[in-house]
This record gives structure tokens, C-alpha cells and sequence, in this order.
């Protein structure tokens, strides 16, 4: 999976690195696989800009010790510098790859779920996340603070997705990112064209809010029991 937040970047590109870290490693788990390497891609405007040359600094940092953090290595990568437009540069946008091993692909979660019957539960907690997010774009809003990366709990959530194929309690599972909740909900319906009916506190800011960390799954109602203890062993 690769993944890039150059918005998030722009507000924070230390925290922007490891939440593009955290959501290609979230994003090979969710599919049961087990994160194992990184690789990326870091583009940036020009680094004779001061500004720019500490945009990049800060998100090496922030990947280098995001990657000690989750304990995995970075195998490879580039970075490409003068992305710009006259004196214009772009979003600080280091592009992260993580590479996920499964031992079967077969047995791999899939995204949507292809029937009806099922009970959809969101895993995480959803916060006022709404700095960089797709809304924010989409209402001209630059600013605010970018939410943080919390890699210990990514950590313990990747157990829980690896644990929810390996012992099939999981009929789908998808991550949430950009567009946050309705973003996922759309993706997961429109696979197969089977609904979904959710009840919802405060509306707009649980469909909207990007807060990392969330997972939608699917089960079978006769998974409950199995979905629950396994969230508790690992705290999520």
C-alpha cells in the first residue's frame, strides 16, 4: 500500500510523514497481511528555500523515528526536490509504501462486504479531526493542527486485523482515511451494491472527521463474541 497526506504535511511534516506511515501500514493490515518494510517516495519544492529544506527535515524525522516506533525497516526509497511553480511549491508530500506478507492471499479480508445480514461495527474513537481533512479542502481550509499518529495503538489494531482473518471473523474490513466515515462507507457499499443502515451521534462530525486509527469491519452477528475478545486482548 502506498499512501500520502501533503495537506496534513503542510500543517505538521513530522506528524504528516508518520500519519502517511500509519495509514500504508493500516492499509496492508486490513487486508490481513503483516506489515513488513517500508519504501517512499519524498517529494518537496526546493530545498535552497529554508522553509522547504526544514519541511523536509521534519518529515524524515518523522518517518525515520516512526518506522523505529512500529519496529520495521525502510528498505529503499527516493526524493525529489523542485516541484514547483516559480516560486510556488508543493505540499511537503512524502509518499510512504508498506509491504505486507500474507500466507495465503486467498484468505485475505476483503474490502466490501457481498451480502446482506451482516452487523458493521467502527472500530477507534472518532475526535474533532477535521484540520487537513477532505472537508477542510473542499471549504478553502488551510489551517488548524493535524491530528497525531498514535503508532503504539496502530500497532495493537494491526494484531486485531491480522487475528480477524487468520480466524475468519471478519467478512470485510476497511480502513478509514480520507472522506473519513462516508468516504468508507460509500467505498464499502458500492462493491456489491448491498447497503447499509447506521445509526450515528452527532452526524456530520463522525461521517467527516478523519481521525487515524479506524477501522470499519464486517461480521456475521455470530461473531460478536470472537470480535469483542480479541479487541480487548489487544485494547483497541
Amino acid at each position: 500500500a502506498t499512501d500520502a497526506n501533503g495537506r496534513y504535511c503542510y500543517l505538521d511534516p513530522y506528524q504528516g510523514a508518520q500519519l502517511a506511515l500509519a495509514e500504508a501500514y493500516r492499509n496492508v493490515a486490513v487486508g490481513g497481511a503483516r506489515p513488513m518494510a517500508v519504501t517512499n517516495c519524498l517529494n518537496f519544492g526546493s530545498p535552497e528555500n529554508p522553509e522547504v529544506m526544514w519541511q523536509f527535515k521534519q518529515a524524515t524525522a518523522g518517518l525515520a523515528d516512526g518506522c523505529l516506533e512500529l519496529g520495521i525497516p525502510v528498505t529503499g526509497g527516493n526524493v525529489s526536490f523542485y516541484n514547483q511553480t516559480g516560486d510556488v511549491a508543493i505540499h511537503p508530500t512524502p509518499v510512504v509504501g508498506v509491504l505486507g506478507v500474507i500466507d495465503d492471499v486467498r484468505t485475505r479480508t476483503p474490502m466490501s462486504f457481498d451480502r446482506a445480514g451482516l452487523d458493521l461495527y467502527l472500530l477507534g474513537e472518532t475526535h474533532n479531526d477535521l484540520a487537513g481533512s477532505e472537508w477542510a479542502y473542499m471549504h478553502n481550509q488551510r489551517g488548524g493542527v493535524a491530528p497525531v499518529a498514535d503508532l503504539q495503538r496502530e500497532m495493537r489494531l494491526i494484531e486485531l486485523l491480522v487475528a480477524g482473518r487468520t480466524k475468519k471473523i471478519f467478512a470485510a474490513a476497511h480502513d478509514l482515511s480520507q472522506g473519513g466515515l462516508a468516504a468508507t462507507l460509500t467505498e464499502m457499499v458500492l462493491r456489491h451494491n448491498i447497503g447499509a443502515t447506521i445509526q450515528l451521534d452527532n452526524v456530520g462530525l463522525m461521517l467527516l472527521s478523519e481521525t487515524p486509527g479506524r477501522v470499519v469491519v464486517a461480521i456475521d452477528p455470530s461473531q460478536i463474541s470472537a470480535l469483542t475478545q480479541e479487541a480487548a486482548a489487544q485494547k483497541i
